[in-house]
């Protein structure tokens, strides 16, 4: 069997200079295998939190702040992917040293770990493309019968488009110009540009990621190497070392859970009758990956699948009732169970990164809203004037 080396690097202690290593002792790395929590990391150092007190640093960090968010809404396109890649990379780097620790060539195995991930994908793609299609086909058919079925909210809606009829014709009576009604793109337009670009996208991270799996560790040392002081060298080796563990960790533990909530939501949809339950369940295990925003879509689908499907009612809302309680126990039992000593972030912090992510980036803002806070919070809890920060951005653990 292989001996056990350092995560950093191929042999450990070589992402610090000689003189470093020989000085310096060893560097440890909170949030490694006895569970620390995120939360916890400083939990030594909480008696005396220092608080930043230079007004000129903290208007200058704002105004870099906004000046670096407002750069990532223009660049969105590139900086999405690269995020992704970037992410992955933490996630992907303990397999990536397992396959060098048995003497894999780093090319080799860079290629590997691509290859691997990428097949994953193609097959979450291929099981859902087939049956999402034939769904979408049917859906002109489908929408008339959803309608007939929510009669109980007619009159409700009904009431509501007078409500905003008669605001129309208030508003009307102000002397409104003409309204200009441009023609947009067509749906065949809208989806060959939107697969185009998804295609592009996900060139941009694989070739990223891949450079980053084979050259990572080299800008590490890089890093390392140029910080001027042996303390400041330590702490950029300890924050690199708990992003990866942490990010590693969140990543993998959340996918077998989403990967269990979507195999129990597949088995209880094909108990219900539904069809192509395979549909539902890789739907499911995806949708979990977005908090919040992706159980409350899975609840309509779920919901709007047992209409065109069922006459009785209580038989249409059964799939989403059980899909809710199976979500309900994921996130309030399982869930907490095995991220709450490791993971530990303010949840109302946690619902805004989300809303701010999703108008910034949509769906792939929502994705990655959490590692984001996640990732800052590591920061934050090991650069001294910013502890206060990384303080406030964690949470309570759960017992």
């Amino acid at each position: 069997m292989p001996g056990q080396i350092d995560p950093l690097s191929g042999t450990g202690a070589d992402l610090l200079p000689k003189a470093a290593r020989e000085g310096g002792g060893q560097v440890e790395a909170a949030g490694g295998p006895d569970g620390q929590a995120i939360g916890d990391a400083g939990a030594e150092r909480r008696a005396d939190i220092p608080l930043p007190r230079n007004p000129q640093a903290i208007l200058l960090a704002c105004i870099l702040g906004l000046l670096v968010l407002a750069a990532l809404y223009v660049v969105r396109p590139i900086a999405i992917p690269i995020l992704f890649a970037t992410i992955l990379y933490f996630a992907l780097q303990p397999l990536m040293r397992w396959l060098t620790r048995w003497h894999v060539p780093q090319v080799i195995a860079g290629l590997l770990v691509l290859v691997g991930f990428l097949a994953c994908l193609a097959g979450l793609a291929m099981s859902l493309s087939a049956p999402a299609a034939d769904w979408v086909a049917r859906a002109p058919q489908s929408l008339p019968r959803i309608e007939d079925r929510l009669y109980f909210l007619k009159e409700q809606l009904a009431r509501l488009q007078d409500a905003l009829h008669q605001v129309e014709r208030l508003g009307e009576g102000f002397g409104s110009a003409p309204a200009v009604v441009v023609a947009g793109p067509g749906l065949s337009s809208s989806l060959f540009t939107g697969t185009t670009s998804t295609l592009a996208a996900l060139g941009t991270m694989a070739v990223v990621l891949f450079f980053l799996l084979v050259s990572g560790d080299q800008m590490l040392r890089r890093l390392v190497e140029i910080v001027p002081r042996l303390s400041n060298k330590k702490q950029a080796v300890e924050i690199a070392h708990e992003i990866e563990t942490q990010v590693s960790a969140y990543l993998g533990t959340i996918g077998l859970i989403n990967a269990a909530v979507g195999l129990a939501t597949g088995i209880a949809a094909y108990a219900c009758g539904l069809p192509d339950a395979v549909l539902w369940g890789t739907l499911a295990f995806l949708l979990n990956f977005v908090p919040i925003l992706g159980p409350l879509c899975g609840i309509v689908l779920l919901f709007m699948i047992g209409l065109l499907t069922f006459d009785q009612l209580w038989r249409a809302a059964l799939p989403a009732g059980i899909y809710l309680l199976i979500h309900v126990m994921e996130g309030e039992l399982i869930t907490p169970m095995l991220l709450a000593r490791r993971f530990v972030l303010n949840p109302v912090l946690v619902v805004l990164s989300l809303i701010f992510w999703f108008w910034m980036w949509g769906i792939a803002g929502a994705l990655v809203s959490v590692p984001m806070l996640a990732i800052l919070k590591i920061v934050c809890d090991r650069v001294r004037p910013l502890m206060a920060i990384g303080h406030f951005l964690g949470g309570a653990a759960r017992d």
